[in-house]
C-alpha cells in the first residue's frame, strides 16, 4: 500500500512510497483511509524540525488528523464494518506516570508518552491503518468527510474544559470571549464559545475572505488591529497564534478575574514594552490566570464528538478549504492564503 512518510530530522525527506500492509500487532480493527487533515505540526516535521521514528526504523508515516472506515472491527470490539472512526493521537507511556495511569495521557509528567504520525508510531497517511479499538472514536455519520475535524476540536474542548476548571475558583460568569487566530483551531474555539452562549470576538490578520466571513456566519464578531486596541475587555481569552506580542497582549487585556488559555505554539519574538514584574503584580492584583493547554484525553474526543455532532454542517464544511490526493501531497504543505484546513483526501467518504 502506500503511504506518505518521512524520515525525522531531515528536511524535505517526505515522499509518498510503498510500505507494507499494517502489522495486526497495531490493532486489531483495520482501517481505510479516507482522508487525513494537514496542520503546521505537519509541516514542521516535513521541514525536518522534529519527529521521531517507530524503533528500528528510520522514517515515520505522517498524519495524526484522520478519517477511516472500517474494513475489519476485529473480535468482540465495539465497530462493525463501515462505520467512521477517527484514531485518538496520544498513547500512554509504558511506565506509566500517574497521569498516564489514570487515563490523563494529555498531561504525562515523564515525556514517555507517544504518538501517532510524531513521536515513535507511524500515523494516518497511508491507505489503511490498524488501531485498538479502546483508541477509536466512532463519530457521527452525517459528518462525513467532516468527521476529520474531529482531532483540533479535542484541542479546543480541553481548552474550554481547562478554561472552566479554573475560572470556577471562584464565583465566575464568564460572558465574552475573544479568541486570537482565524485558523482552524482558533474558529472551532469561537464555534464551541457560541455553543455555550457566550459574546464571541475572533481577531485574525487578514482583512476579507472566508476568515471573516465564517466568524460572521457564527454569529460573531470579527476584528482586525491589536488586542489592546479593541475596546473590549474579555473574560476569557483563547490565544491560537502562538505569536509573541498577541500573547503580551492579550494577558494586558483580560479582564478582572479573567482566563487567557494558550493553545499555539511559536518561537521567538520579544514583545515591545513588557516588563514581567509588572506583568506579574498586575495579574496578581486583578486575579488573571495564564494556562497552557496541548493535546487531549479521551474524554475531550467525546466532547469534541458531540460539539461537531451540534454544529452546523454547512459552517463546518466552508473549514475544509481545499482538498488534495495522496500524489500531491506537497502541495497540501503550502498553505494558502485563503486556505484554513486542507486535507489530503485518501478516498471519497
Amino acid at each position: 500500500m502506500k503511504a506518505i512518510t518521512i524520515e525525522p530530522n531531515l528536511p524535505n525527506s517526505a515522499e509518498l512510497e510503498e510500505v507494507p500492509e499494517p502489522d495486526p500487532r497495531e490493532g486489531s480493527v483495520l482501517v481505510e483511509a479516507l482522508a487525513v487533515g494537514v496542520c503546521g505540526t505537519d509541516v514542521e516535521m516535513v521541514e525536518g524540525k522534529y519527529g521521531w521514528a517507530p524503533p528500528g526504523k528510520t522514517r515515520l508515516v505522517l498524519g495524526h488528523e484522520s478519517l477511516g472506515r472500517v474494513l475489519e472491527p476485529g473480535p468482540n470490539g465495539p465497530f462493525s464494518k463501515g462505520d467512521l472512526i477517527v484514531g485518538i493521537v496520544r498513547r500512554p507511556d509504558p511506565i506509566p506516570c500517574p497521569n498516564c495511569a489514570v487515563g490523563e495521557w494529555d498531561m504525562c509528567r515523564n515525556g514517555r508518552y507517544t504518538e501517532r504520525g510524531i513521536k515513535q508510531i507511524d500515523g494516518f497517511m497511508s491507505e489503511r491503518w490498524r488501531i485498538e479499538p479502546e483508541f477509536a472514536m466512532k463519530i457521527d455519520p452525517s459528518l462525513g468527510l467532516l468527521g476529520v475535524l474531529l482531532e483540533p476540536t479535542t484541542v479546543v474542548a480541553k481548552a474550554w474544559e481547562q478554561i472552566a476548571r479554573v475560572g470556577q475558583r471562584a464565583f465566575w460568569e464568564p460572558r465574552i470571549v475573544l479568541v486570537t487566530g482565524a485558523g482552524p483551531i482558533g474558529l472551532l474555539a469561537a464555534l464551541l464559545g457560541k455553543q455555550r452562549g457566550m459574546e464571541v470576538h475572533v481577531l485574525d490578520r487578514v482583512e476579507a475572505g472566508p476568515k471573516p466571513d465564517l466568524v460572521r456566519a457564527l454569529g460573531a464578531t470579527y476584528h482586525t488591529g491589536r488586542v489592546t486596541d479593541l475596546g473590549i475587555e474579555p473574560d476569557v481569552i483563547v490565544e491560537c497564534t502562538g505569536v509573541g506580542q498577541v500573547i503580551a497582549d492579550a494577558i494586558q487585556a483580560i479582564g478582572p478575574g479573567g482566563v487567557v488559555c494558550l493553545t499555539g505554539v511559536g518561537s521567538g519574538g520579544r514583545p515591545a514594552g513588557l516588563t514581567t514584574a509588572d506583568v506579574a503584580a498586575e495579574m496578581v492584583l486583578r486575579n488573571n490566570v495564564v494556562v497552557g493547554t496541548v493535546n487531549a484525553n479521551k474524554r475531550h474526543w467525546y466532547k469534541a464528538g458531540e460539539a461537531l455532532a451540534a454544529a452546523d454542517r454547512g459552517w463546518l464544511g466552508h473549514l475544509i478549504t481545499r482538498r488534495e490526493r495522496p500524489e500531491d501531497f506537497s502541495q497540501a504543505l503550502h498553505r494558502g492564503a485563503d486556505d484554513i484546513k486542507v486535507v489530503i483526501q485518501f478516498v471519497d467518504a
